[in-house]
């Protein structure tokens, strides 16, 4: 009963998950594939209180490696979400258990190479020339590590589950149940 509870939690957070992850990409991630200015203040002022606040020069001014990451963002992942948000909803759904581990096997190792820019890369703007200063000091660095972690460690609850829980990584109801009855 309690591992069927701590289940129907995780399932609940991977709602969650899927479910926000829709307008955020929608309205925050997919800007960074549209030309500046393109959008409405309504849409763009709340991306650029986020660049300002956060010193996210990843969003604001995207390296070209960073566009890969958007791309499959907005037309791979984006299609996935309702569907997960879907299936966790239900709860204990075992068709998206691969769906689910290839989803976020693709988003922990994106998030790697994100993280460790944000830790390690050099930000700072050269004298006369235009662009968002990135995070400079470490307290900068780890509050932008924060909006991103999120997005790792959930993908990596998603892996374990989807690997080590029996209602999603054992066998299907119907052959364990005629395993029994030929036990008897």
């Amino acid at each position: 009963r309690e591992a069927m509870a701590a289940l129907r939690v995780l399932e609940l957070l991977f709602v969650f998950y899927f479910a926000s992850h829709i307008p955020i990409t929608l309205l925050f991630d997919s800007q960074a594939l549209l030309p500046k200015g393109s959008l409405p203040p309504l849409l763009s002022d709340p991306m650029k209180w986020y660049i300002q606040k956060f010193k996210d020069s990843l969003m604001a001014n995207p390296p070209t490696w960073f566009y890969a990451f958007i791309y499959s963002e907005v037309f791979l992942q984006l299609p996935f979400f309702p569907i997960a948000t879907y299936a966790f909803y239900k709860g204990g759904r075992r068709w998206i258990r691969i769906p689910a581990i290839i989803y976020a096997s693709h988003v922990t190792t994106s998030l790697l190479p994100i993280l460790s820019h944000v830790l390690l890369h050099d930000f700072t703007v050269p004298p006369g020339t235009k662009g968002v200063a990135g995070p400079s000091t470490m307290h900068e660095r780890l509050s932008l590590v924060a909006v991103y972690l999120p997005y790792l460690l959930i993908p990596l609850l998603i892996i374990a589950t989807m690997c080590l829980s029996s209602t999603y990584a054992g066998p299907p109801a119907s052959i364990a149940l005629s395993a029994k009855q030929k036990k008897k």
